[in-house]
């Protein structure tokens, strides 16, 4: 299975763009900051991430605010065919509410 779940703020968004078949295209940059627990020693987790969403969604990921926080779900796939590198393949996100 190939799903990933992730809280992170909008930190960077291109301009939509759209594929030669037509497909709308937001390409964007999430950060994300928390405290894991690993081996039993809580850690602090910092990392950003290239995310790109496809169709609907990115219609939504244009208009969301930049530095708001969000929780994301999709999956990982190769930048391209040839690329050693992820993109994160945002399929949904929603807000989130901070306390």
């Amino acid at each position: 299975m190939n799903q990933l779940q992730v809280i992170a703020s909008l930190a960077e968004r291109d301009v939509l763009r759209y594929t030669p078949a037509g497909i709308p295209i937001v390409t964007a940059r999430l950060q994300h900051q928390s405290e894991q627990m690993e081996a039993g020693i809580k850690r602090q987790v910092e990392f950003d991430i290239a995310a790109m969403a496809a169709g609907e969604i990115s219609g939504r990921l244009n208009k969301a605010a930049l530095g708001a926080m969000f929780q994301f779900t999709g999956f990982l796939a190769r930048k391209n065919r040839n690329s050693k590198s992820v993109v994160f393949h945002i399929v949904d996100f929603d807000p989130v509410v901070q306390a």
